[in-house]
């Protein structure tokens, strides 16, 4: 009913104790006659240049760069809707600006918003394109919010 598991028989387990101690002979002589590993390429005073460098673009230089391209991506819809003079482009404006502060998460429907045609505003006054109020650029925070404008008396 029940089969009992056959041991293996002596002379392989004779010929496996050999290759045993064989092999960690090896291994203990490999690892005596093996020189000692350096983790660098430097040593003393270059290595300590080459990892304040290391450091300096680590802490400063790849968090500013990191920055600057986030910003410059995040104003990628509103390049776009100014290029393609769409209508609705101080909402994308705004959206995108809500972006920022909301981590990123709105980015994606301003970059949508931006390339969508506006049916609804073409219906309603006969053109998808409206001609550029600002030719500058495509975000001016004072000029958008109306604090430079002159007040006529």
């Amino acid at each position: 009913m029940h089969k009992k598991t056959e041991r293996p028989d002596t002379a392989a387990r004779a010929t496996r104790t050999p290759r045993l101690a064989w092999t960690a002979a090896a291994t203990l002589l490999a690892s005596l006659l093996a020189p000692a590993a350096h983790a660098s390429l430097f040593s003393g005073e270059t290595l300590d240049a080459v990892a304040d460098g290391a450091a300096w673009v680590v802490l400063f230089i790849a968090p500013i760069a990191a920055i600057g391209i986030f910003l410059i991506i995040h104003i990628l819809p509103e390049k776009i809707a100014e290029k393609k003079q769409h209508p609705q482009l101080d909402a994308i404006k705004t959206l995108c600006l809500l972006s920022l502060v909301f981590g990123g998460m709105l980015w994606p429907l301003a970059w949508l918003w931006a390339y969508t045609k506006p049916v609804a505003h073409k219906l309603a006054y006969g053109t998808d394109k409206v001609p550029p109020h600002d030719a500058g650029g495509a975000l001016h925070l004072l000029d958008d919010s109306g604090v430079n404008e002159k007040k006529e008396a």
